[in-house]
């Protein structure tokens, strides 16, 4: 197996952590590049079920799992998820998981400021987890924030909390909130580092150690149309997520990424605010939130249910140079008469064959479809792609023609075993 980037093309919640479990026992390690506890991935083992949210999905595994440098870490979140990964059978130690020394902590501070920000903003808000991810990436930019590597000394860890509360306290008496002094910082982080850094390794030892494996998955988290730069921004997350984020991410090098897989929903999901122009908030629009289970893993929130749209995921196929898909939750579409496809925008009598970025343009986008019948009958659980019905296949191929790809893996269940390999 060659090294590859396991890249979610739409606005995340594509099936993500699946795929990689499924994937996982030919590949040595699994990396994950970006994001952090923001992330959902929901992996269904016979009569088991683990939602992952920082851990690598490779972990159920037992692959060697790596959370790489680009990641940032709530160190209390992450022992949560370990406790309860271990509860289900699974084993988390330093033998099979390592975090990297220079990734940035997520602390109680990020967490409030997260959320008293997103409550000011009202109806303007963005729609985050509030897990204070945003803040903490923030703070890496900012030459800010703590890392593991400084918890090892006392000396230094105390002068980048005073470096961090700079900022903070200003900030906290700007919101009317009350200031956190040295100490409190301090406690918090003694409270739980020992118990970290013993999984903490310098990322060029991480980096020498995947270097000497024949096979590497890096994971991402979110999807790709939350890409910080690429993005629906300011609707985004606050990391990016195509595929030049891997080699700056997961300790290793840009010769070290040789293919990318993007993942695809059969269908459009969305959490959160911003734009989605193939929406649907109708009848179809509740069948595909229902019988798909559009609830977040992370926010527990409905999720905004739509038709596939392959304009929007154009960009982000380019951006990461994907040549080869896995299409998820095709079963979802099983009992819809017709299903529909966005192949293009129209703004204003213009016709549009990508998103633009212009904001104002967005509450005019028309989408224009192309409607297909569907097959009505129960594709859960097929296995190979002789089972599936004509019409099916025919909507599989109709989405390789407008996206320019190839679809290798299709997804007709959540369980690892439900799953047709194409290719």
């Amino acid at each position: 197996m060659q090294n590859t980037a396991i890249i979610g093309l739409q606005w995340g919640d594509e099936g993500k952590g699946k795929i990689v479990d499924f994937l996982a026992d030919k590949f040595d390690a699994v990396v994950r590049f970006q994001g952090g506890n923001n992330a959902g991935h929901t992996i269904k083992v016979d009569d088991k079920v683990f939602k992952l949210s920082l851990l690598p999905s490779g972990i159920v595994r037992q692959k060697f799992s790596v959370i790489g440098s680009g990641v940032v870490v709530d160190p209390f979140s992450l022992f949560d998820e370990i406790a309860k990964v271990e509860k289900n059978g699974i084993s988390v130690n330093p033998q099979n998981l390592a975090i990297a020394d220079n990734v940035s902590l997520v602390l109680s501070i990020h967490r409030q400021l997260d959320q008293v920000l997103e409550e000011k903003k009202g109806q303007n808000k963005i729609g985050t987890t509030c897990r204070g991810n945003g803040p903490a990436h923030e703070d890496k930019v900012g030459r800010r924030a703590i890392r593991p590597c400084d918890l090892f000394h006392d000396k230094i860890l105390q002068q980048r909390i005073v470096d961090i509360l700079l900022y903070h306290n200003a900030l906290r008496r700007g919101l009317d909130l009350a200031e956190i002094t040295v100490k409190e910082l301090f406690d918090e982080l003694d409270s739980i580092r020992n118990k970290l850094l013993k999984f903490v390794k310098p990322s060029y030892q991480i980096a020498e150690d995947l270097e000497k494996m024949s096979a590497v998955m890096f994971e991402g988290a979110q999807g790709a149309l939350l890409d910080v730069s690429y993005g629906t921004y300011p609707f985004v997350t606050s990391s990016n997520i195509n595929l030049g984020q891997v080699a700056i991410g997961s300790c290793l090098g840009f010769d070290r990424v040789h293919k990318t897989l993007g993942i695809l929903k059969a269908y459009t999901t969305r959490v959160g605010s911003g734009p989605f122009p193939s929406e649907l908030n109708d009848e179809t629009g509740e069948y595909l939130r229902t019988q798909g289970q559009e609830v977040g893993t992370v926010t527990g929130r409905n999720r905004r249910c739509g038709w596939f749209d392959a304009v929007l995921v154009k960009h982000p196929i380019k951006l990461s140079a994907v040549k080869e898909i896995v299409l998820t939750k095709l079963d979802v579409l099983d009992r819809l008469p017709t299903i529909k496809i966005c192949c293009g925008y129209k703004i204003d009598g213009k016709t549009y064959d990508y998103l633009p970025q212009e904001i104002a343009l967005w509450h005019k986008i028309e989408p224009i479809y192309i409607e297909m019948q569907g097959w009505q009958c129960s594709t859960v659980g097929v296995k190979t792609l002789s089972d599936l019905p004509q019409n099916a296949l025919n909507y599989i191929k109709k989405i390789e023609e407008l996206c320019l790809v190839k679809v290798v893996i299709i997804s007709t269940g959540p369980k690892r075993e439900e799953t047709i390999i194409v290719n």
